[in-house]
């Protein structure tokens, strides 16, 4: 499903020449498909630029949100610019992320937390399953490097008789500036969607 990508990213990949684009990307070109081919959090997908769709390889079993598709394609156009920094910040410290990130943009942690309810242990068994890296952080984090130079940390708190359970998510400041916050946002929901999907 790739209805919620503009066409504009189509036609700019299609017009790009897939030497320059291998080049500055972590991908390859399959010259017989017309597709590139990127691995991201586990998993290949092909896009083919001309017939304006992006496709999972090889794994039935999972389902990306077409937002993560948005973040993909986005990613093979700029990735030049992506670089890893090692510091985390949080969505509200992107340049204008106290104003876009609420309301309809607000981070869907609640999906995370809808799932796991208070049960560590299989939140832990889930990130381990989704390649995480444990982190020292909340009662249980995990980081996930979704493509090289992009590091996001989902952080979980078990909840109590007063408190509800939370999760935050953490990036890595590095894409801060280079990706617009609507990425920023896409790449959010997909990575709540996957992890708290039951």
């Amino acid at each position: 499903m790739t209805s919620t990508i503009d066409d504009i990213y189509f036609r700019e990949l299609a017009g790009k020449d897939p030497r320059d684009v291998c080049g500055s990307a972590p991908c390859r070109y399959d010259d017989e498909r017309k597709c590139y081919v990127i691995s991201a959090w586990g998993d290949e997908y092909a896009i083919f630029p001309h017939e304006r769709k992006i496709s999972l390889i090889d794994n039935t079993a999972h389902n990306p949100d077409s937002l993560f598709y948005l973040f993909l394609i986005y990613y093979l156009l700029k990735s030049t610019e992506i670089k890893a920094a090692g510091e985390w910040i949080s969505e509200k410290d992107f340049p204008g992320g106290p104003t876009f990130f609420r309301g309809p943009h607000e981070v869907p942690t609640h999906l995370i937390c809808q799932r796991f309810a208070n049960d560590t242990e299989v939140f832990r068994r889930r990130c381990l399953a989704l390649y995480g890296t444990p982190l020292d952080m909340g009662d249980v984090a995990y980081r996930f490097d979704i493509v090289p130079g992009i590091s996001t940390a989902v952080l979980y708190w078990a909840g109590d008789d007063e408190f509800p359970p939370e999760a935050k998510l953490l990036y890595d400041k590095g894409i801060s500036g280079q990706l617009p916050l609507d990425i920023v946002f896409s790449l959010a929901v997909a990575i709540c969607e996957r992890i708290g999907r039951v």
